[in-house]
């Protein structure tokens, strides 16, 4: 299976050239599988300290209009994000757009606050959990940027026999901890790790800072992306996520 993950920018609008850019560049890599960063359509809302319903509505519709075009690329799936009302505020979730049709994958449960990411403002969780899900045929599991920093979730995506687990984010231009938990990530769970992230700098000044990864199991990098290179391509090769598993750590249980 082909997998591309990206380095997006801040802002992308679906009416701008630079989308145009972007899907010749998605269409001539051939791929079974797109990753894009986490809710890569429109303005990052987050960076706003107060919630606005209006600016909540703006993004929503960014994405809906975002979805729109992901479905015109007619790949057999991609895996994303975008924003839902939930009790007056919004919920992050993760969908696939598989063969044409929409499904939900996971929902953000964890959220900074702090200057640039006041998600904790915008967001709220819904103890929906963390589950396996199926796509194109391989067991996915997903974690929603800041959710990569707690490990034991990408050690049960393992336990659930996960092949792949995807990291959407829209982090900073520090990425060592994200390399960091990425390959942790990968090490625990015995599944290829892969990461899209937004580039730029948003209209309140945060500045976003690109760096998309995937690791192969067992914690080794594989390739990333960069301002020259904005789409990477990698090949998943199931069989070496189940051999993985079956290997140290993964095989390891907890004893009472």
């Amino acid at each position: 299976m082909k997998i591309a993950f990206v380095e997006w920018p801040e802002g992308l609008s679906v009416d701008h050239g630079e989308w145009q850019r972007l899907m010749c560049s998605i269409q001539a890599a051939e791929i079974d599988l797109l990753v894009t960063n986490e809710l890569p359509f429109g303005r990052w809302i987050a960076d706003e300290r107060s919630f606005s319903e209006d600016l909540a509505r703006y993004s929503i519709d960014a994405h809906e209009r975002g979805l729109e075009a992901l479905a015109a690329l007619k790949l057999p799936a991609i895996i994303s994000s975008r924003p839902i009302w939930y009790n007056e505020r919004l919920v992050n979730e993760a969908f696939v757009l598989e063969h044409g049709y929409v499904r939900a994958l996971h929902r953000k449960q964890y959220f900074p606050s702090e200057p640039g990411w006041y998600e904790d403002d915008w967001f709220v969780g819904d103890g929906s959990g963390f589950a396996v899900n199926e796509v194109l045929g391989i067991k996915v599991g997903i974690l929603l940027c800041t959710e990569a920093m707690f490990n034991e979730h990408a050690r049960a995506y393992g336990k659930q026999e996960a092949s792949l687990i995807i990291i959407p984010r829209a982090t900073g231009r520090d990425t060592t901890m994200w390399k960091t938990a990425a390959a942790m990530a990968s090490l625990v769970s015995g599944a290829y790790v892969v990461s899209s992230n937004r580039t730029g700098r948003s209209k309140s000044g945060t500045v976003f800072g690109g760096r998309g990864f995937a690791y192969a199991p067992e914690g080794q990098m594989l390739t990333q992306t960069s301002k020259a290179n904005t789409l990477q391509v990698f090949e998943l090769d199931l069989a070496l996520s189940d051999a993985a598993r079956r290997s140290y750590p993964c095989y390891v249980s907890e004893l009472n």
